[in-house]
């Protein structure tokens, strides 16, 4: 696309008197579609959205005018259906999210891993119909060697000058094909952050120096990439006045000390546009000169703000066509379906996933997983809106070879971080927080808890990793074989090594995922879902009861326990 100069103008303040001037900033961070106070999924109303929060910057902008700096933190252009109709049925108008910020006069933003997730035609598309720069200072043009993005913005408030640093985490890679991201190479934060601080504090001299970053605090590593890395480029690279995160969906609010003994507020408001982060910095300078500077932080709730009645009338028409999108029939189902039962045995939910992947593919097996906590499908008529509850992410389908090793290892891996290794029947069935126990929190993601379909097994949950899994025989009764390869249904998360199901459970070395890939659909899985739906008419869904948990005497009491834990009720 196109490289960034970095070029900034500065009028220094002329008088020799003190000028204090106060900055208004304002982040939202991991929207996830969530624009307007209704939930197009489940059809209810909703707290948090961009409509609320349109109504508190509009409050504030009567107090600090101009002084007021919005700015977005990534993962915009997924999660709601409204979100999935601008990004791929409706492609000739200006992207409803575009759109939306320019009218909220966003005056930055950065790219997220689900933004990336939606494919370059549809963020380069809303890049360039945003008013205001979406930044990467960590996302290279592989072609030219230089950003793809701008790396940074420079804005002048009342003689203050603000530089706007923005990254997204360099994991895009373990999760997403690289169709989707094409051409870019993505950099450690920290390495990009040293080269990009030296040059911003060398070439523009900023008053005040903000990080946005698509990261989390905590510097774990995916593929020895350090997927959240915003707390050590805050501690180790000085410079930063405020670092304002996202991607990990976890509310913060704290200050640091970074290695040169400067205090830096790091804060991330979390996501669905709940919370923003609202931080205030006040800047005293005189003849030209920062002298003192003070920076303070919180988590503002929008809760308290109605939605804002002119967005809502100014988008009414994008609402209205969501709407009619989310409410068209597919088809019916027979029987209520639920994930919740997907924990504990084979579940209706996750059997009808398998059983449409097998279908669309014609492989041997299907890997799944519960990808939300506890979504339901009801009985009835099925919706477009009911997709977004079978099937959460724009995922695309793969057709991967794997042997009969590798499946039973991959499995192996799966269950151990799914179930706790019982040692009596008094113990818990799932693997669980320690810390959150009384709360039935998983101890991982349960979107990594994938089941098989195509294969009979069982998994003893009293045994190790290595000792859970016996497959006994095909479902059609044929042998199974350690040394034989099969076709295997996998979503595009997985099949990149997303989860690590396949590299550290498998033992498939990641650079090798790729030459394992036979078949990938074009588009999402979402869409090859409903249009199989379409052609079946009457879904009447049943656990097909391939695989049990063993022994049965310990696991049926343990599995009532867990459920009552986890889900508050009986099951």
């Amino acid at each position: 696309m196109m490289a960034f100069l970095g070029i900034g103008y500065y009028t220094p303040v002329s008088a020799s008197s003190e000028k204090e001037v106060t900055l208004k900033l304002i982040e939202t961070s991991d929207v996830h579609g969530c624009y307007y106070p209704y939930d197009f999924i489940r059809r209810h109303s909703v707290q948090g959205s961009l409509a609320r929060v349109s109504a508190l910057v509009g409050e504030m902008r009567k107090t600090y005018g101009n002084r007021l700096i919005l700015m977005d933190n990534g993962d915009i252009l997924q999660g709601q259906p409204v979100a999935y109709y601008y990004n791929y049925i409706d492609t000739t108008s200006v992207h409803v999210v575009a759109d939306m910020l320019n009218y909220m006069h966003y005056d930055v933003a950065t790219m997220g891993n689900h933004d990336i997730e939606a494919g370059h035609a549809v963020y380069d598309r809303w890049v360039s119909q945003c008013k205001f720069p979406v930044l990467g200072a960590n996302i290279m043009d592989v072609k030219t060697g230089k950003t793809y993005l701008p790396p940074y913005k420079v804005i002048e408030r009342e003689g203050v000058k603000v530089v706007v640093l923005g990254m997204i985490t360099p994991a895009v890679p373990s999760w997403l094909p690289e169709q989707l991201w094409s051409g870019l190479r993505f950099e450690d934060m920290e390495t990009s952050a040293r080269k990009w601080v030296k040059w911003i504090q060398e070439k523009e001299k900023p008053d005040v120096l903000i990080g946005l970053f698509h990261a989390g605090p905590e510097g774990n590593k995916l593929d020895n990439v350090v997927e959240n890395g915003s707390g050590d480029v805050a501690r180790r690279v000085p410079g930063f006045d405020v670092v304002f995160m996202g991607h990990d969906h976890v509310r913060t609010c704290q200050k640091i000390i970074n290695e040169a003994g400067d205090s830096v507020l790091l804060v991330d408001p979390a996501n669905m546009a709940k919370v923003v982060a609202d931080v205030t910095v006040k800047v005293v300078k005189k003849d030209g000169k920062v002298i003192r500077k003070s920076v303070e932080g919180k988590l503002a709730s929008v809760d308290r703000y109605a939605p804002d009645e002119a967005f809502l009338k100014t988008f009414e028409k994008q609402y209205q066509a969501t709407a009619d999108f989310v409410s068209r029939k597919i088809g019916r189902i027979n029987k209520t379906i639920t994930t919740k039962d997907a924990y504990f045995g084979p579940s209706a939910f996750i059997d009808l996933i398998h059983q449409l992947q097998l279908d669309i593919t014609g492989a041997d097996v299907s890997f799944c997983a519960p990808l939300s906590f506890a979504a339901e499908i009801k009985e009835g008529d099925i919706y477009v809106s009911d997709m977004f509850n079978l099937y959460k992410y724009e995922n695309m389908l793969y057709t991967m070879t794997l042997t009969g090793k590798e499946i039973k290892d991959f499995l192996e891996m799966s269950y151990a971080i799914w179930t706790n290794q019982m040692k009596s029947p008094d113990d818990h069935l799932m693997l669980l927080n320690e810390k959150d126990k009384g709360f039935g929190r998983f101890k991982n993601p349960s979107f990594n808890f994938d089941s098989a379909a195509g294969i009979l097994y069982t998994v003893d949950v009293t045994k190790p990793q290595g000792e859970k899994i016996n497959i006994r025989s095909m479902a059609d009764g044929t042998p199974f074989r350690m040394d034989k390869m099969y076709k295997v249904a996998v979503n595009s998360y997985r099949g990149n090594g997303g989860g690590d199901l396949l590299t550290k459970g498998a033992g498939i070395p990641k650079q090798d995922l790729a030459k394992r890939i036979v078949f990938a659909t074009e588009k999402d899985l979402r869409y090859y879902l409903m249009k199989r739906i379409e052609e079946v008419k009457i879904l009447d869904p049943r656990p097909l009861n391939q695989w049990k948990f063993i022994p049965e005497k310990w696991v049926e009491p343990a599995a009532k326990r867990d459920y009552r834990l986890l889900f508050g009720e009986d099951r």
